[in-house]
């Protein structure tokens, strides 16, 4: 596929719309809006006794508050690991020893062009979380077991936490 055309609609501090099309040779035509995002880290802390932190905050697009594994944007030309170590200590406080990426992926690649890396985080030091002017956090370990069950009853329904946490339990 090559892009024939890309044209910026809207612009805001947390991603860019893009209107394009693209064709590829035998005059396939795609003409998609995309919301195109810098990435985000996310950070999946576990602690000398197998518990997983989350937090719980209020997500405006679901209408509710959600238990979450700590996430945040990338800035501009920042990388993966160095957003995941700054975000960790900026929503808990928590500082890591040793991290470990566990998978990236695209969450919404129809029309999101937002790639998602998740680290395993572990050799933690508590430390004063420093949110950000709209954050209100609420953090909590959760033990294996106790997120498993809340994941199989629906009671999680972050696809990031979801997807870190049993890639994490299948592949550590």
């Amino acid at each position: 596929m090559k892009i024939v055309s890309s044209r910026e609609v809207y612009k805001c501090g947390l991603f860019r719309v893009t209107e394009e099309e693209a064709t590829d040779p035998s005059g396939f035509d795609i003409k998609r809006s995309i919301v195109r995002h810098m990435g985000s880290a996310v950070m999946m802390a576990v602690d000398e006794k197998s518990r997983i932190l989350l937090v719980r905050q209020f997500r405006l697009p679901a209408a509710k508050s959600l238990w979450e594994l700590p996430a945040g944007r990338l800035d501009e030309g920042e990388k993966p690991l160095a957003a995941a170590r700054r975000e960790l200590k900026e929503e808990t406080g928590y500082k890591a020893r040793n991290w470990k990426k566990l998978v990236s992926y695209w969450p919404s690649p129809g029309f999101v062009a937002e790639k998602m890396t998740i680290f395993l985080a572990t050799g933690l030091t508590a430390g004063e979380a420093q949110p950000m002017d709209d954050e209100r956090i609420e953090c909590r370990w959760f033990a294996r077991k106790e997120l498993d069950e809340m994941i199989r009853d629906g009671k999680i329904e972050d696809g990031k936490t979801i997807i870190g946490f049993l890639t994490w339990m299948r592949y550590k």
